[in-house]
């Protein structure tokens, strides 16, 4: 579940291994790069910690961030199953 802190969507994610997590990020970085908006994140072994914030508003969360979101959350889910 996504929190609200700090002027950051943030989101922690855990995978089976290193090489999920990192297909996941590969996933995600499509999806950032489409919107042109770029997540903060840190991978230490099997764990994706994710912050999303807009920069251009004044480092303050906006509909940009939550849309990435949303669409992070369903790459994730294709992870779960």
């Amino acid at each position: 579940m996504w929190k609200e802190e700090d002027n950051n969507l943030k989101r922690s994610f855990q995978f089976k291994d290193f090489k999920e997590a990192m297909a996941f990020i590969n996933d995600v970085a499509e999806i950032a790069e489409a919107l042109n908006h770029h997540p903060w994140w840190s991978n230490v072994y099997n764990k994706v910690e994710i912050q999303l914030t807009t920069h251009d508003a004044g480092n303050t969360i906006t509909e940009l961030d939550h849309k990435l979101a949303a669409q992070i959350d369903e790459v994730y889910k294709s992870y779960e199953a």
